[in-house]
């Protein structure tokens, strides 16, 4: 891997075992890392971001670092709060659209990765469209 994958190249990456410290359990471990590989490559998340899971990847921070930081934490509010600004702004096309897009990924991640289990209410269909 490069830094096409979002790395940096040379830079040793860490293990979902170092992500236990924030997360419940080996497979959020694993999901948690996955998310942090996809906001390092991907641009329209912001520098800021970024940065913050390319050094989380690389272990110059820890997980539990960036959620006790203002800085990050404030970054990340502010990427929900477009994105929620974002989803309350489209059209009914659009919606259907991002939900088609949104099940595709589902579809895919599954296929790759197993079936997601939830047991919790993020796994209740929404109601609000």
């Amino acid at each position: 891997m490069g830094a096409a994958d979002g790395r940096e190249p040379d830079v040793p990456e860490i293990s979902d075992d170092e992500l236990l410290d924030v997360a419940d359990n080996p497979a959020q471990a694993a999901e948690l890392h996955r998310a942090l590989r996809t906001i390092a490559r991907t641009d329209s998340v912001g520098p800021e971001l970024q940065q913050m899971a390319r050094a989380v990847l690389s272990g110059r921070i820890g997980m539990r670092d960036v959620v006790e930081s203002d800085r990050y934490l404030s970054a990340i509010g502010a990427r929900l709060d477009e994105m929620r600004s974002a989803a309350e702004n489209l059209s009914p096309e659009d919606r259907a659209e991002s939900e088609k897009r949104a099940r595709k990924l589902r579809e895919q991640n599954e296929a790759e990765y197993g079936p997601e289990e939830f047991d919790d209410e993020w796994d209740r269909p929404r109601d609000d469209h």
